[in-house]
């Protein structure tokens, strides 16, 4: 949706992205962001390596309780009384080596059962041991929430920052729907992917360095077999997540295009149904639902291959260090705990590597959503006040145009070299043809727009060296289209001036006409509106704005086509109180209906960004020129 009331020359709406960009410095970007809680992200890090470094140990110290069972169960096989040497030599004597040489590598005493007190002792450390690593990772877990949620919240803050900061011209060209996907969906995935992956990755990538050690301290070559397919996990992982991370860019990108493309009907609603267009948005609807659908299920699925490609993996690794594995132990060189724990590593080994492609799925989401919510932030601003601001010297409301030239497009001329001077108290209507650079002639008096040369005088003070707050806070504005905040009828008129009392916005909701509707309704001054200004009228809804500008007693006062909405006798009502309200202030007054601004102390004509004529509303008549003509159109024309 382009900016209400513009002049001629907007841009189009911004191109939604369409590659993917560089994964690297998004997500470095973000990780700089996430530094400003380097303290408690260092806190994390340390919970999480005492976390996984206790469940490393829990399954090498099980095995030993596995050892006490099996050793029990064979020493209360052997004859008792001899010992385990004698007990060797007379297996090999019945050439039964193999059981020799296991029985060889036990620590076990012929003809003792198992040591069940031995091994409770061992089972209560392993309990200590996944107690602990459970107590730490709850603590992890909540200092990373408050990480990740303080770097969601500032970021938030500074887009909510940004807004303010961008240029007009910035949102003539963004779609407003879009917009708010990237300040509301984006970020809301964004922080649910840093909550998901920052510590399931961390614990993972921790869990398979501790496992290494650990599997490597049992046999290293049993841990060769384990790793063998590592490589090929890598490598699968990343060419699935490059194929999968344009449709993420893609998925976030139609998000934000179906986002404004229901914005924009369901604003138009009205329209919409009016003009019996219901099949074609419906129709549009289903083509951005359709690429959203399309791009969503293509980043899903292909993301989604990395975890089972991965179990795959570990699975073959899983049977082949079970027969290795069990072969070392039939030949002695391993006890059975040994294997038991690291079947059980290579099981756990498996499992991080398992999480670590499967975040890839959240990590692509949230950096794409991220990109989107940087490229709000990285845009241009509007130009920063001046370091020593000039202050006008008075407060009369004197306002001179010097050669002014202005243009949206580079290629494409609007306002050339215009001059033009308000006098205080005076009231200047500016009419001529749509697309002349009537509403844009007076966004440049807010600076709304910079000019591209010349100048704007505000009381002798040049309106660029002036600060935007100075500037604005001497002006007043009704816009054609009427813009009412959710709130009350009385917030809205008192948004003006927070500072007034009661019976200020009352004394200007009774000079526009606003008083005697509103006693009107059930709740008086306290009836809420939605930003729509649901329940009123389009003309009350313009008295509201207006009474808004009243209590605002601005030094400049200016009106776009204020009485727009409302029916002629309330028009004439308007008129009287904006004689009254600019007795002692500059306004200007656009309008397209002629009747309003006969009074004017100065009717300036404006054609394809020049002023072709100027004067009161009989010289202009009298001249018989561009005004004229425009007259005539309206009143001539009307009752022929």
């Amino acid at each position: 949706m382009t900016r209400p009331g513009g002049g001629g020359g907007h841009p189009g709406a911004a191109p939604s992205l369409e590659k993917a960009r560089s994964f690297g410095p998004s997500l470095r970007r973000l990780l700089g962001d996430l530094s400003d809680y380097r303290g408690r992200l260092l806190l994390v890090v340390a919970s999480i390596v005492a976390s996984v470094t206790l469940t490393a140990l829990a399954p090498r110290i099980l095995g030993d309780a596995t050892n006490l069972l099996f050793e029990g169960v064979i020493g209360s096989r052997l004859p008792a009384g001899i010992t385990k040497e004698q007990a060797v030599a007379g297996l090999r004597a019945n050439g039964d080596n193999t059981f020799a040489d296991m029985v060889n590598s036990m620590d076990l005493v012929p003809g003792q059962g198992i040591d069940f007190s031995a091994v409770g002792r061992v089972l209560l450390i392993v309990l200590a041991l996944y107690l602990g690593s459970a107590l730490l990772g709850w603590l992890a877990a909540y200092l990373l929430n408050q990480v990740v949620v303080g770097t969601i919240a500032a970021l938030r803050a500074d887009v909510e920052a940004k807004i303010h900061r961008l240029p007009l011209s910035y949102y003539d060209k963004a779609a407003r729907g879009d917009l708010l996907s990237r300040v509301t969906n984006d970020l809301d995935n964004l922080s649910q992917s840093l909550q998901q992956t920052i510590s399931q990755l961390l614990n993972s990538v921790l869990m398979v360095i501790a496992i290494l050690v650990m599997m490597l301290t049992i046999s290293p070559l049993l841990s060769l077999i384990a790793v063998a397919t590592v490589p090929l996990a890598v490598v699968a992982t990343a060419m699935i997540a490059k194929r999968s991370k344009p449709h993420f860019v893609s998925q976030w990108s139609s998000t934000g295009k179906l986002n404004a493309q229901v914005e924009e009907t369901f604003t138009g609603h009205e329209l919409v149904k009016a003009f019996g267009r219901r099949a074609e948005v419906e129709r549009v609807f289903d083509i951005d639902n359709e690429a959203l659908y399309e791009s969503s299920w293509k980043a899903q699925f292909i993301s989604g291959i990395i975890m089972p490609t991965i179990m795959f993996l570990g699975n073959l690794n899983y049977v082949a260090v079970a027969v290795v594995g069990g072969l070392r132990v039939a030949s002695g060189q391993l006890s059975l705990g040994e294997v038991q724990a690291f079947i059980q590593y290579s099981r756990q080994f498996t499992q991080p590597l398992t999480q670590i492609g499967s975040m890839f799925n959240l990590m692509q989401s949230g950096v794409a959503s991220a990109e989107r919510i940087y490229d709000v932030l990285d845009e241009q601003e509007e130009a920063p006040d001046p370091a020593n601001p000039v202050t006008p010297r008075s407060d009369s409301g004197h306002i001179e145009f010097e050669n002014v030239s202005f243009r949206y497009r580079a290629d494409r001329p609007l306002i050339e070299n215009l001059s033009l001077q308000a006098r205080p108290g005076h009231m200047i209507a500016i009419v001529g043809p749509t697309g002349a650079g009537k509403t844009t002639l007076v966004n440049l008096i807010l600076r709304f727009y910079d000019v591209d040369s010349g100048r704007i005088l505000v009381d002798g003070a040049d309106a660029a060296q002036m600060t935007r707050d100075d500037l604005r806070e001497r002006t007043g504005m009704v816009l054609q289209d009427s813009w009412l905040f959710g709130g009350s009828i009385y917030d809205n008129i008192a948004y003006g001036d927070p500072s007034a009392s009661r019976e200020e916005v009352i004394a200007a909701a009774k000079a526009s006409h606003v008083d005697h509707f509103v006693h009107t309704l059930p709740d008086g001054y306290d009836t809420v509106l939605d930003d729509e200004g649901g329940g009123v009228s389009a003309g009350e809804r313009q008295l509201i704005t207006i009474a808004r500008a009243f209590l605002a007693k601005p030094t400049v006062l200016i009106l776009d086509e204020a009485t727009s909405s409302v029916d002629t006798r309330t028009e004439l009502l308007i008129g009287e109180a904006m004689a009254n309200l600019s007795s002692d202030r500059t306004s200007f007054v656009i309008a397209h209906r002629l009747s309003t601004i006969r009074n004017a102390d100065l009717i300036v004509v404006m054609e394809d960004g020049h002023i072709v004529e100027q004067g009161t509303h009989e010289e202009l008549l009298d001249a018989r020129g561009a005004y004229y003509r425009l007259y005539n159109a309206q009143f001539t024309a009307a009752v022929e």
